[in-house]
């Protein structure tokens, strides 16, 4: 008499669910119901399961973190918005603009002393602001009104120098309608170190264009703050480390000076 072979069972959806023996003695290797089925087997009830589960580690082996090495000769330093009526608005964080400022001043010095090139990007436009951008929003940006002459100033913490590229952007982002794209590339500036207010607007904007044309990123974390603590930290630990490489002030000058 021959022996009665096991049943294929059918799941919902047409899947079919081959038994756990069987699978065993075609040789398939054991999935993940598998493994489910001896932890079953071995532990007392469905609560111990779940908790084996809960502290198994997602990835035993995480990427460890990029050491920061680049060549200043072939890096940018971007600094966004540093200017007079920007600067000048409340709020913000979880950076002080003075701190931001700050850092974005010695950032700019030791870029110049390394052979670095400086970008300083404000941003600005026709006084009736009709060459901005004019959308339909849920939360539209508020109107500043008519905005005093001095309002797209870069601010003299920067100690803009003679060799330092300026760009005029009209959106928050710095690439669109700009010549930020030949001026790095003429110069051959693979490498970009970015910083300024605010995070989540003209920072991530302008990242998120040199990102997809190929630049590599550095965000200095500390020298930019955003609208509010929440959506700074929203770019600097979930957007940007898909990007680039996020690293403090302090991490960036030490690789400047090698």
């Amino acid at each position: 008499m021959s022996e009665e072979k096991p049943e294929i069972e059918t799941a919902n959806k047409g899947k079919v669910v081959i038994p756990r023996e069987v699978r065993q003695k075609l040789g398939i290797k054991p999935d993940f119901n598998d493994i489910i089925d001896k932890v079953m087997e071995e532990e007392d009830d469905l609560d111990d399961l779940i908790t084996s589960i809960a502290t198994q580690k997602l990835d035993p082996n995480p990427a460890p973190a990029l050491a920061l090495t680049f060549e200043p000769r072939r890096t940018a330093i971007v600094v966004i918005d540093l200017q007079k009526g920007i600067v000048g608005m409340p709020g913000g964080g979880p950076h002080t603009k003075p701190d931001v400022i700050a850092n974005c001043a010695r950032l700019l010095a030791a870029a110049r002393a390394a052979g670095a090139q400086p970008i300083l990007v404000h941003v600005g436009g026709s006084p009736d602001g009709a060459d901005r951008v004019h959308t339909p929003a849920d939360q539209p940006m508020r109107s500043l009104g008519m905005l005093p002459p001095d309002w797209s100033e870069l601010i003299p913490e920067l100690d803009r120098q003679p060799s330092d590229i300026v760009i005029l952007k009209r959106q928050w982002g710095a690439f669109y309608g700009t010549d930020l794209d030949l001026q790095l590339r003429r110069r051959g500036l693979g490498t970009i170190v970015i910083c300024g207010i605010s995070t989540e607007f003209g920072v991530e904007s302008t990242a998120r264009d040199a990102y997809e044309r190929g630049y590599e990123l550095i965000f200095a974390e500390d020298a930019m703050t955003g609208s509010t603590a929440e959506s700074h930290v929203n770019s600097t630990e979930r957007i940007f480390p898909r990007m680039g490489r996020v690293r403090s002030t302090e991490e960036i000058l030490a690789a400047l000076k090698g």
